[in-house]
């Protein structure tokens, strides 16, 4: 089943109620971000093509995040058009809900929450707090 997804045509209710179409993008990692949260999901996974999140992506200097809190996913910068639209998503959700969320690939998902592979975003005071977070 599809729940949510990006595209569609954004509208907006008219003070009289009536509906009108409005240019706008729905993205769709926080449309999921808050339909998860809506469901009372305990986490949430992103799943991409990308093993995790890295921090300097692309450069000789890119190093992977394994897991990190909230604050310092938001210290970083990520790509508006690729892996920052999944942070933002992620940490949305962790924020509202307390909750875990995790980003990495479709084959790895059942293996997401554990830790253990792709990148893990936790409160601040996440299950995770022996390893040092963001550099891990």
């Amino acid at each position: 089943m599809i729940c949510a997804g990006g595209g569609g045509i954004p509208v907006v209710r008219e003070p009289g109620g009536q509906r009108r179409g409005i240019e706008a993008v729905v993205d769709k990692d926080l449309t999921a971000a808050v339909l998860a949260a809506e469901l009372g999901a305990d986490a949430f996974l992103l799943l991409t093509d990308a093993p995790n999140v890295e921090i300097d992506y692309g450069t000789p200097t890119a190093r992977a995040i394994r897991w990190a809190w909230v604050a310092e996913m938001r210290s970083q910068s990520f790509a508006a058009g690729s892996m920052g639209p999944r942070v933002e998503a992620a940490c949305r959700f962790v924020e509202h809900t307390g909750g875990e969320a995790a980003i990495g690939r479709l084959e790895d998902a059942a293996l997401l929450l554990s830790g253990s592979v792709g990148t893990l975003i936790t409160t601040g005071g996440g299950r995770a707090t022996e390893r040092s977070p963001a550099r891990a």
